[in-house]
């Protein structure tokens, strides 16, 4: 969130405007009836929303949820264990490099990369594993791609790089800014050399590789050069109450007024069985120089 953007007298949205816990609680059992298996805790940045902790508990009561988080790690310390006694099966931590300067370039951030690794650490001690995401970006911080595999190997911890994205409007996205997947896989493995990995599941966003040597696996998110549109299988919605069906969407489906209107979970399930069986959503396979001035939301809004 660019600080030249959402500066000191940005009014974020009213608390009154926010989905409750409970309310968000009551989402993802819909959601689970419907078969989704997954849900993720984002941002922004999650671990400033006030008692989180309490969210992560009431979510994990759900049965069959793999309840995961992504955060920027600056908290990650002070809350690891209690994320982790609430029912967080995992946390992804996002780190861009492991030069201070660096990661402040890439991140707009005021804190230290140290800070970072000290809560990668804390979950680890904490029982949670870990994924870390580093988003590359041509001649800002596509040389840290090796020290940051170097930094990981035999770490226990899944490292994956993701191609710069267009989304929304703040970041200034180019797509010469891009440092695809193949070039990224490439530098790895001529120095720790590589070999493929199955996916997990249909649908799964990152392209899996191993090192040869048994020090562990990386994998890389290429939703530019290899985009997965029809596979997607992620829903996501904001902190108000928008369903989105798409990263680059441009508008989102209102769940907060039906939820408070007294809707019943079946007539919520209804409004998401329409939603998503009617999306035509692809634009990563029709990405064009007009597309990437659509108005699409931030990422900060909806997660990553």
């Amino acid at each position: 969130m660019p600080k030249e953007v959402f500066g000191r007298d940005y009014r974020f949205l009213p608390r009154g405007e926010l989905l409750t816990f409970e309310e968000i609680a009551r989402v993802a059992r819909v959601f689970a009836r419907q078969g989704v298996e997954k849900v993720r805790i984002t941002g922004g940045e999650p671990l400033v929303r006030r008692d989180v902790v309490r969210l992560v508990a009431q979510l994990a009561e759900i049965d069959g949820l793999d309840l995961t988080m992504t955060t920027n790690g600056a908290l990650l310390a002070a809350h690891a264990s209690a994320l982790r006694d609430a029912g967080l099966t995992r946390v992804t931590v996002s780190l861009d490099s492991l030069d201070d300067e660096v990661f402040r370039a890439m991140n707009d951030a005021d804190f230290p990369v140290a800070r970072v690794l000290e809560g990668i650490d804390a979950a680890a001690a904490a029982g949670l594993p870990v994924k870390v995401n580093a988003v590359v970006k041509r001649a800002v911080n596509d040389d840290a791609v090796l020290d940051l595999a170097r930094y990981f190997r035999r770490s226990g911890h899944v490292l994956r790089f993701i191609e710069y994205m267009d989304v929304g409007h703040s970041n200034g996205w180019r797509l010469d800014d891009v440092v695809s997947a193949e070039e990224i896989v490439a530098r790895i493995d001529a120095a720790f050399p590589l070999e493929p990995v199955e996916p997990r599941y249909r649908g799964e966003v990152a392209r899996r590789w191993r090192y040869r040597d048994g020090a562990g696996e990386i994998g890389v998110i290429a939703s530019v050069t290899q985009p997965f549109c029809g596979d997607c299988t992620r829903a996501r919605i904001s902190a108000d109450g928008k369903l989105f069906t798409c990263l680059f969407g441009v508008r989102g489906h209102d769940l907060r007024t039906p939820l408070r209107a007294g809707a019943t979970d079946d007539e919520l399930a209804r409004q998401l069985e329409a939603i998503w069986g009617r999306r035509t959503d692809r634009y990563s396979e029709l990405r064009t120089a007009e597309t990437v001035d659509l108005p699409k939301v931030e990422m900060s809004y909806i997660g990553g």
